[in-house]
């Protein structure tokens, strides 16, 4: 079995931001493992389907970014899955917009998020799918950055990034990261953005 997780904020104000790409992808998964509608456990919307003859679970933890872990580790560990059968999607500032950076472990790169479930599952190496969002600009917070909504050219270009991360995933399970990596990680060119994203 696999647990597929998209990360996110849950009140209906962050949606349509940077930092909740994940919970984005994850519902455009969904529809591609022909999920169950989601039920509440774990502190999480939690759906099951299957990718080919793979089960799995399409996880929105509803722990707040910064404590995703916690709905991780307690699936992960009532399902009896391994960290390398946790994949997890997610948004990055250092990644261009429009970019797939698909990584079979390794260290948070500042991600409160993806530090959280390594504390939390105690192991680094699981596979995770980062979603560029952009630099943020010069003379912004990175908190203000991330938690500010897409402009609506923005939010078109995204979800076609979205619905791109949400076939890697599946690809990592029916393939291996190997082959997702070198199908997905492909540089593209970089969507054009018509204007800074405002503030407030």
């Amino acid at each position: 079995m696999y647990l597929i997780a998209g990360l996110g904020n849950p009140e209906n104000k962050y949606a349509g931001t940077r930092h909740n790409v994940g919970f984005e992808a994850a519902e455009c998964l969904r529809s591609l493992t022909h999920c169950t509608l989601p039920r509440l456990r774990f502190h999480s919307e939690i759906s099951q389907g299957k990718v080919g003859t793979e089960a799995c679970l399409v996880v929105k933890p509803l722990t707040y970014m910064n404590r995703s872990g916690q709905a991780i580790r307690e699936i992960a560990a009532f399902y009896k899955i391994e960290p390398s059968h946790v994949i997890i999607l997610c948004d990055d500032v250092s990644i261009p917009f429009g970019h797939l950076r698909l990584r079979s472990g390794g260290s948070a790169g500042g991600h409160n998020g993806l530090r959280n479930i390594i504390e939390q599952l105690g192991s680094a190496d699981f596979p995770r799918i980062r979603i560029g969002v952009g630099e943020k600009p010069e003379g912004w917070d990175l908190a203000d950055y991330v938690l500010c909504h897409m402009s609506a050219q923005e939010q078109k270009e995204m979800g076609e990034v979205v619905a791109r991360a949400a076939e890697a995933a599946v690809c990592v399970v029916q393939e291996g990261m190997q082959r997702a990596m070198n199908r997905f990680n492909t540089p593209r060119k970089k969507p054009e953005v018509t204007k800074q994203p405002e503030k407030g």
